[in-house]
């Protein structure tokens, strides 16, 4: 008699976020029915099924690690699962919460809440890469569903998944659309920009404002100078360089140094 084969378990797992990408995998519909035919869901709060202590095959992480407890929670997680995998900008960079590492935390908690005391919190907010070993980092504010269930596909075919490197300009070139920036003079982080979301914002006449993170050997020096060209001050090009990926890498040195020559 032949042995039952197991499908893998999967569990997708909640820090500090906004849950935008666990909503995307939601939004999938059929598609996300058609996983669940090929995986066994073991933990997703999002969706009802609760399993945050059970092995798993392949852990997805939406957020960032902001407080003590998610420190502790994160070092299990890793413990118990055989892949796991960040999703979003929040667990890849420290995510739009990532702007409190520019700042003094606790004074700014003392102007909001009348008892900072009792707020159980870290002095930053970090990337879940910076706690424990990530094997596959998906980027985007939000991802889009699809690629989680391309990275699933990749793993059931016991291959690599396909990470895109791809910078969002080439997007819009490969669907005819026009520069935003010639044409219009808008500001658009596309060409330091991983693509993923289709050229979402350049598609309605809108720069892009980094969401898929830096691309592959991104000259964020270069786009400073443009920008500079099309007349933005550097507290404004710092602003879009410390946006929602401000924590990672060349936008955080290149936008805080735009950012310290501001205030000198």
């Amino acid at each position: 008699m032949a042995e039952t084969q197991t499908k893998p378990r999967v569990a997708v797992h909640k820090f500090s976020s906004c849950d935008g990408c666990q909503l995307a995998l939601l939004n999938l519909g059929e598609a996300l029915l058609d996983l669940t035919e090929r995986v066994e869901l073991i933990h997703f709060a999002e969706a009802g099924l609760l399993g945050a202590e059970e092995q798993v095959d392949i852990a997805f992480i939406e957020g960032s690690v902001t407080t003590p407890g998610e420190a502790k929670r994160i070092l299990n997680i890793r413990q118990q699962s055989k892949v796991l995998i960040t999703i979003g900008a929040c667990a890849t960079s420290g995510g739009i919460q990532a702007l409190r590492n520019q700042a003094d935390g606790a004074a700014w908690m003392a102007e909001i809440y009348p008892s900072p005391q009792f707020i159980d919190t870290l002095a930053t907010s970090t990337a879940i890469a910076e706690h424990v070993r990530v094997d596959f980092e998906i980027w985007g504010c939000p991802i889009n569903g699809q690629q989680i269930i391309d990275v699933v596909k990749a793993a059931l075919f016991g291959v690599a998944p396909l990470a895109q490197h791809d910078k969002l300009c080439l997007d819009c070139k490969r669907q005819g659309r026009v520069c935003v920036m010639v044409t219009q003079g808008e500001p658009c982080m596309g060409p330091v920009t991983n693509t993923g979301c289709g050229s979402l914002c350049p598609s309605v006449g809108r720069g892009c404002f980094a969401c898929y993170g830096p691309a592959e050997n991104a000259n964020a020096t270069g786009l400073v100078n443009r920008f500079q060209g099309l007349g933005l001050v550097k507290q404004e090009i710092a602003q879009r360089l410390l946006f929602i990926n401000n924590n990672a890498e060349p936008f955080a040195s290149v936008g805080q140094a735009l950012k310290d020559s501001c205030d000198d």
